[in-house]
């Protein structure tokens, strides 16, 4: 483009000149130039010619004369610039004291501020003093861009105020009206701000823009989705806020355990019954998640027999599975039918159930008035989350234990057995 530019230019300037000399070819014109007595007489063609050579001579001249000058500066701007290489070198080494020097002295030159990398080598400097614990140091270095470069200072401060453990100061400087628009470093650290000080819905509205402008790798967006989708469900103030958050989310997100826990348990916490189980129930007949069967029995709601009903009708699909077995205990110790609930948790434990098992078996047993059983299954319950052996529980013989662990054959929907996981 530069090349046809100068092109375009260098015909102009000759169609020019080939007008000019055809005028003057036509009449050349008389210059008559009168100092102190004397008359110089000469053509307008010549004159010209002279003009542009004083022109040229004088242009020379001064070229010479500040060629030292220019000399100097550049040795300056030179040396800034090494001092800003070496610094950025030392600050990403760890030399923090070094680092802040020789970006310090590279802030400092007199061409710093017409070369542009004051507010680089300023940056760089508080982020030094900042490493090595010097916080009053490092905002007298973000004082001084506070006004020429207002956005680098509240980038750096606010990544800088994050690290310390600061989010609402991050905030509050991320904010400020004369930062605005950010860019997409700044949509980043402002998103962390939110989600760290418990506006985790907000920060999840930033997700678009940050995805749109590549802010952050696509798998950190996707991990940041999945959790701050989830930390939005739990802070959701009302029903409405909730209800408002859960369709705002995509849909496969929504069927996610992560997501579908944190909405039930919500919802359950806002006595929002229905929505509670029927969220779990669908994501279930969607797609089976071990998680998700055990939180269904330990929603705090009622609906007790319905969710049985529900419950026994999935354990014909998943006999073999421990979280299912283990919500089915819970709804059965909740209806006052402890034995039913006991023969539950034997086969959960069969199937390779946890601690949760082994504790839901103790408050059975100490609600049914066995204190020994209690407390062996709490010690088991101890001893499982140590990942240490656990004691057998008495009065349980053979044919109650190869009951316990035999399950039905599962079949898919063509009639086809189905591998256990």
């Amino acid at each position: 483009m530069n090349l046809f530019r100068n092109l375009l230019l260098l015909i102009v300037l000759v169609l020019v000149g080939a007008l000019v000399a055809q005028l003057l070819v036509q009449d050349p014109g008389y210059v008559l130039v009168r100092y102190r007595g004397t008359d110089y007489t000469t053509t307008l063609a010549a004159a010209l010619l002279i003009g542009v050579g004083v022109l040229v001579a004088a242009w020379l001249l001064w070229k010479m004369l500040s060629l030292p000058l220019a000399a100097l500066r550049r040795r300056r701007e030179r040396a800034a610039r090494a001092r800003l290489t070496d610094g950025l070198n030392a600050l990403n080494q760890g030399h923090w004291s070094r680092a802040e020097k020789l970006l310090d002295e590279a802030a400092r030159a007199p061409t710093a501020e017409e070369d542009g990398i004051v507010h680089v080598a300023r940056a760089g400097a508080a982020r030094a003093a900042a490493a090595r614990g010097e916080n009053a140091v490092a905002n007298q270095h973000l004082d001084t861009l506070a006004g020429p470069h207002p956005l680098t200072r509240a980038l750096t401060a606010a990544e800088l105020a994050l690290a310390d453990d600061r989010p609402a100061d991050a905030l509050t400087l991320l904010d400020a009206p004369n930062v605005q628009p950010l860019p997409p470093r700044g949509l980043a650290l402002r998103a962390q701000a939110l989600a760290a000080t418990g506006r985790t819905g907000d920060a999840y509205g930033l997700l678009g823009p940050i995805r749109q402008q590549q802010a952050l790798p696509p798998a950190r967006v996707d991990a940041l989705e999945t959790r701050w989708a989830e930390d939005a469900l739990r802070e959701a103030g009302d029903a409405n806020v909730l209800a408002d958050r859960w369709e705002a989310l995509p849909k496969p997100l929504r069927s996610e355990p992560a997501a579908v826990a944190a909405y039930a348990e919500r919802a359950a916490a806002l006595r929002w019954e229905e929505a509670s189980a029927k969220s779990v129930e669908q994501a279930l007949d969607a797609r089976w998640d071990e998680s998700l069967a055990g939180l269904y029995g330990r929603l705090p709601i009622g609906r007790i027999d319905a969710r049985r009903e529900r419950a026994e009708r999935w354990l014909e699909a998943h006999p073999a599975s421990p979280g299912l077995l283990l919500s089915l205990a819970r709804l059965s110790r909740a209806q006052g039918q402890w034995p039913q609930s006991e023969a539950y948790l034997h086969r959960a434990l069969a199937q390779g159930a946890n601690a949760e098992a082994w504790e839901e078996l103790g408050h059975g047993f100490a609600q049914a008035g066995d204190e020994p059983r209690a407390r062996l299954s709490y010690a088991n319950a101890l001893r499982a989350t140590r990942g240490e052996a656990i004691t057998e529980l008495p009065g349980r013989d053979l044919r109650e234990r190869i009951y316990d662990q035999s399950v039905v054959e599962e079949r898919d929907e063509h009639g086809m057995p189905r591998l256990r996981e």
